[in-house]
C-alpha cells in the first residue's frame, strides 16, 4: 500500500494523544467516585456488571480518528490489468545445440512445448510475433492479433547450425518499433542456451533495447552436463554447456530479468510466469472511500454507544 498525500499520516499521532487524555480523565473521575459518601454501597451494586461497554466507545472513536487521518493520506494500492494494444515478440533459438537431452525430451521440444504454454496465457488484445533463429533469423512473423501465426512458427522448428542471437534481438527491436502504438509497452522474450557464436553482439544490441524501454526477458535452456552425439562414432560426446551468463547479461542490460531453467517443468512454470506478468501492467487503485467509510461507520458507533452506555457522546 502507498499513499498519494503521505503528509496527512501524521494525523496518526492523535490517536496516542486521545487515548492518553481519555485515560487521564478515566483516573480523574475515580478520585472523585471515592468522595462519594454512599462509596461502599455503590461499589457493591456495580460489582456484578461488566466494565467493558464503557470503553467501547472510547475505541471505536480512537479507530475513527485512525480510519480518518489514513483516508485524508488517499492510500492506492496496486492491481494488474490487462495491457491493450501491447505488442511483444517470442525469441527461440533452434541452433544445433538445442538437440541436446539433458532437458526432456530435448531443449528444443521442451521450449516449443513452454513457448505454447506462454502463448496460452496471454490477453488476446496483445498483439504478438515470433523470431526463429540460428546461424541467422530464418523464421520471422511480425506481431499480429492472431497468436495462432505466432504458434504455427514456433511449431515448426527444427535444431541445427550457429547460434546468432544478436541479429535476433535486432531484428525483434525492429518490427516492435514498426508495430507498436506510440507510448503502447513492447517486450521481448527470447529463449536460448545462450551460447551465441555469430552476428553482433548480443549485449550491445540488449543496450539499445534499453534506451528504447523495451526490456528483453531471457530464459537460459540446459544444464552444465549437456552434451550432444559425436558425429564421429568413435569420438566422444560433444559438450554443449548453456552460456546463463550471456543470458543475464541481455537481460540486464536491457532493463529485465533472466530466468535458468535446467528440466521441462521449470521452463513451463517460468513461460506460464512471465506470459500472466506480460499481459498485464500495474495499475494504482485510490481506496480513499473505503477507509472514508470506515471511519464514519466507526464514528457513529462511538456516538451511539456512549449514548447507550455513559448518557452522553465521548
Amino acid at each position: 500500500m502507498s499513499f498519494a498525500a503521505p503528509t496527512w499520516l501524521a494525523a496518526l499521532a492523535l490517536v496516542p494523544i486521545a487515548l492518553a487524555a481519555y485515560l487521564a480523565a478515566r483516573r480523574r473521575r475515580q478520585r472523585y467516585a471515592v468522595r462519594f459518601p454512599a462509596a461502599p454501597t455503590l461499589s457493591a451494586a456495580l460489582d456484578g456488571a461488566p466494565r467493558w461497554p464503557t470503553h467501547v466507545p472510547a475505541a471505536l472513536a480512537l479507530a475513527a480518528i485512525a480510519l480518518l487521518a489514513l483516508a485524508l493520506a488517499r492510500p492506492r494500492v496496486n492491481h494488474r490489468v490487462s495491457v491493450s494494444e501491447a505488442s511483444m515478440m517470442l525469441i527461440i533459438d533452434h541452433s544445433g545445440s538445442m538437440a541436446a537431452d539433458d532437458v526432456q525430451p530435448t531443449r528444443l521440444a521442451a521450449a516449443v512445448a513452454a513457448a505454447n504454454s506462454f502463448i496460452d496465457q496471454l490477453p488476446s488484445s496483445v498483439r504478438l510475433g515470433a523470431i526463429g533463429f540460428s546461424s541467422s533469423p530464418d523464421t520471422v512473423q511480425q506481431p499480429v492479433a492472431d497468436h495462432g501465426a505466432a504458434r504455427t512458427l514456433v511449431d515448426g522448428q527444427a535444431a541445427g547450425g550457429g547460434t546468432d542471437t544478436g541479429d535476433a534481438l535486432e531484428l525483434a527491436l525492429q518490427l516492435l518499433h514498426g508495430s507498436s502504438r506510440r507510448h503502447a509497452p513492447a517486450a521481448i522474450v527470447l529463449l536460448s542456451d545462450g551460447a551465441a557464436n555469430a552476428g553482433p553482439d548480443s549485449v550491445t544490441v540488449a543496450r539499445q533495447a534499453g534506451s528504447d524501454r523495451i526490456p528483453i526477458y531471457t530464459v537460459a535452456l540446459g544444464t552444465p552436463n549437456g552434451t550432444l552425439a559425436n558425429p564421429d562414432p568413435l569420438g566422444p560426446p560433444i559438450p554443449v554447456p548453456p552460456d546463463p551468463q550471456l543470458m543475464a547479461q541481455i537481460a540486464q542490460a536491457s532493463g529485465a530479468r533472466t530466468f535458468n531453467a535446467q528440466s521441462a517443468d521449470q521452463l513451463s512454470s517460468i513461460y506460464k510466469r512471465l506470459g500472466s506478468e506480460l499481459g498485464t501492467v500495474t495499475r494504482k487503485r485510490e481506496i480513499t472511500v473505503v477507509f472514508a467509510i470506515a471511519g464514519l461507520m466507526a464514528l457513529a458507533l462511538a456516538a451511539a454507544g456512549s449514548t447507550r452506555w455513559l448518557g452522553r457522546l465521548p
